[in-house]
């Protein structure tokens, strides 16, 4: 489960049943090269722009029923046809890595909200749909996790995300805090840092609590999976307390040793 961008989702992990593997993996290099595009290297924005545009155009090829030729495309055609999966979702997920490439601050936590609910929400979705369990209840839990693990990535890159250009704190929690971005870019850790990142740590908590239930109306191992990613990101946000809330000097995460103690938390929740 753990990878380098879309480390609090699962990814064709063991816990899966083989005959979804290849489906989640599809799903998973189309979402991870997306966000590389957006993300990494050098690219100027026109460029990443550019290149997500294409994504679109092969997109809607396979919305057309189409050919592609491109490797990444013909693998999720392939698991779109098999398994009836909706399009929006994919179209969701481009326009958020979209608007990361232009879109660097957000004004208040709705807006940001909004950002999750395209930037995230959109895997739990597609997951719940090869299960199956897209009841109204399943799909506002799902949205609360994925929204959760995305605002928890965020809290987990704060200095990587700045170092970008990027901050995805609330303008209005800032001004609240009187934490200024020249703090988050020298990474200085005062009483107002610690005040604005536990009520960010508190929210996305909540949020984590409000979707777990979803775990408990799944059977098996996808009932377990999402069980232990419930507390995978609860453990992070624990990590990120434990720290003192200093993000800065080093980035909160998931070690091996943590897993076994997760699995058994997972088990009897």
């Amino acid at each position: 489960m753990p990878v380098d961008h879309y480390e609090n989702f699962p990814v064709a992990s063991w816990l899966l049943p083989r005959r979804l593997r290849e489906p989640v993996a599809a799903i998973y290099a189309f979402a991870r090269s997306a966000d590389d595009i957006a993300d990494e290297g050098e690219l100027d924005a026109d460029t990443r722009l550019r290149k997500l545009a294409e994504y679109r155009s092969e997109l809607a090829k396979i919305a057309a029923g189409l050919p592609t030729q491109h490797p990444i495309f013909r693998r999720l055609a392939a698991a779109i046809a098999k398994h009836d999966l909706p399009l929006s979702p994919f179209s969701d997920l481009l326009d958020a890595f979209s608007q990361d490439v232009v879109k660097t601050r957000y004004a208040d936590f709705d807006e940001l909200l909004a950002y999750c609910r395209r930037s995230a929400d959109p895997v739990g979705r597609l997951l719940l749909r090869l299960f199956r369990a897209e009841s109204a209840a399943q799909l506002a839990w799902s949205d609360a996790i994925c929204s959760s693990l995305q605002l928890i990535n965020h809290w987990q890159d704060v200095a990587i995300d700045a170092a970008r250009g990027r901050i995805y704190l609330p303008q209005e929690d800032l001004q609240r805090y009187a934490v200024g971005e020249a703090q988050i870019l020298a990474g200085k850790l005062d009483d107002r840092w610690r005040q604005l990142l536990r009520f960010q740590v508190e929210r996305a908590r909540a949020m984590m609590h409000a979707g777990a239930p979803l775990g408990r109306t799944l059977p098996g191992r996808i009932g377990l999976e999402l069980r232990l990613i419930v507390a995978g990101g609860l453990s992070i946000l624990a990590k990120i307390e434990a720290a003192d809330y200093d993000v800065f000097r080093s980035r909160p995460t998931l070690k091996p040793l943590d897993w076994p103690l997760l699995l058994a938390r997972a088990a009897v929740s």
